[in-house]
């Protein structure tokens, strides 16, 4: 049986947060009952299983047997691959997407309502479509 929990949980990659709270209550056990093996108060138990927080490196070899597990599975949990070059860069993106959207609607608002000249029209939609070969010159990358 341990096996197969072991092979649902490494399939799915878990969060450590999601695998020691899996564990536990597949070992019948509550958080405070988790916490008292471990020294530890359930809001840690807590915070470990909402991945606000993670137990201490040195307790590890503890967790793994009173999870019954070794630790090399209980560490192949799924890390979120959250790097801030990465969220700015989509950020970025975004952000070219929405200026040519917002240049698009408002040269379409602002001829209906004849309040356009031709000029600025021609600028705006400049504007809207620099933004967009820029935002697909990011995808070559």
């Amino acid at each position: 049986m341990k096996a197969n929990i072991l092979g649902v949980l490494l399939m799915e990659r878990k969060t450590l947060g999601m695998m020691i709270a899996e564990l536990r209550k597949n070992q019948g056990m509550t958080q405070l009952d988790l916490a008292n093996k471990m020294g530890v108060t359930d809001k840690a138990v807590s915070k470990w299983e909402r991945d606000l927080s993670c137990p201490d490196v040195n307790a590890f070899p503890h967790l793994a047997d009173v999870l019954n597990v070794s630790v090399n599975e209980l560490m192949q949990s799924k890390t979120e691959n959250r790097s801030p070059k990465k969220n700015v860069k989509e950020i970025i993106r975004l952000l070219f997407k929405g200026v040519a959207l917002a240049m698009g609607i408002a040269v379409v608002v602002l001829s209906v309502l004849d309040g356009l000249e031709a000029k600025s029209g021609i600028t705006m939609l400049g504007i809207g479509l620099t933004c967009l070969a820029i935002d697909t010159l990011q995808d070559k990358e």
